[in-house]
């Protein structure tokens, strides 16, 4: 019996043993090599540091350390803290000898790589891009089983909420604000999408990409009837010129959030069916 137990186990990790050397192509379009699972992982943004988490308990323990806003789960509260995307640190990521670095586009790729660390560059924007990155990290990891139960976990959500949004009988018209410069999100991006399923119908031409930078005056002549907004300023919106003949501010049909609440509605990672909840429960209170 334990002969036959000892070579099962022996079997498996022969099978994940296997699974590396392996060799991978990023969102920056770079082939990254990695010879054996990596062991030791900083995540320098939030949807990678949940995503990982969310595989495994097991492949959680492997990061060593974050950027400064990855918040969730719980266990990486006490992780070293690496900056963010506009002041990271270059420094304290070395000095933990990771074998794996994930990053977002920007500087940090150059100081890393002249260090020679494994780099793999992520680049998240669309409502597919939560699963195929989710695959992605699953790949680096040799954990591709876990990786398709968390995929087919977060689109069994997503599609329950999905066809409770379904029953609603109006279809608002919605602006979403990520900054007040402002910042919006378009159709083809992951919040984007997130609107279409909640049952509202996105302003922003789907011509301006995925987050564009709009001119304020678009919002009063495309005349929103909900107003999302994700960014403290919110009593200034009813402010800007022309805004107050606009159906959202006059109806005070503006749902704020901030907090753990914009953690979900802005990281495109496993939590996405929380963040579509909260769009629905905005576009449609009254809804069973």
């Amino acid at each position: 019996m334990k002969r036959g137990l000892f070579f099962l186990i022996g079997l498996l990790l022969s099978v994940a043993l296997a699974q590396f050397p392996r060799t991978v192509t990023d969102d920056a379009g770079r082939s990254v090599t990695l010879k054996k699972a990596p062991q030791r992982i900083v995540s320098m943004l939030p949807s990678a540091t949940e995503t990982i988490c969310s595989l495994s308990e097991a492949a959680c323990r492997r990061i060593v350390a974050t950027d400064q806003f990855s918040n969730w789960p719980e266990m990486v509260k006490g992780l070293p803290k690496a900056g963010g995307f506009i002041n990271p640190n270059p420094e304290l990521i070395v000095s933990l000898k990771p074998d794996l670095v994930i990053i977002s586009r920007g500087r940090l790729l150059e100081a890393l790589e002249r260090a020679g660390l494994t780099v793999y560059v992520t680049n998240p924007q669309t409502y597919d891009d939560i699963f195929r990155t989710a695959r992605a990290y699953g790949e680096l990891l040799g954990l591709r089983a876990e990786a398709e139960r968390l995929v087919a976990r977060v689109q069994a959500e997503v599609f329950a909420l999905e066809t409770r949004a379904a029953k609603a009988s109006e279809r608002p018209l919605v602006y979403y604000e990520i900054d007040p410069t402002p910042y919006t999100a378009g159709p083809s991006s992951f919040i984007g999408t997130l609107i279409s399923k909640a049952r509202g119908q996105n302003i922003i031409p789907a011509e301006l990409g995925p987050f564009p930078k709009i001119n304020p005056e678009l919002v009063v002549q495309k005349n929103p009837q909900v107003i999302v907004v994700t960014h403290p300023e919110v009593a200034a919106i009813k402010n800007r010129p022309g805004w107050a003949s606009v159906s959202a501010v006059k109806n005070n049909r503006i749902c704020a959030f901030s907090g753990q609440q914009d953690d979900l509605l802005s990281r495109p990672g496993p939590r996405v069916a929380q963040g579509l909840k909260l769009l629905i429960e905005c576009f449609h209170p009254n809804l069973k």
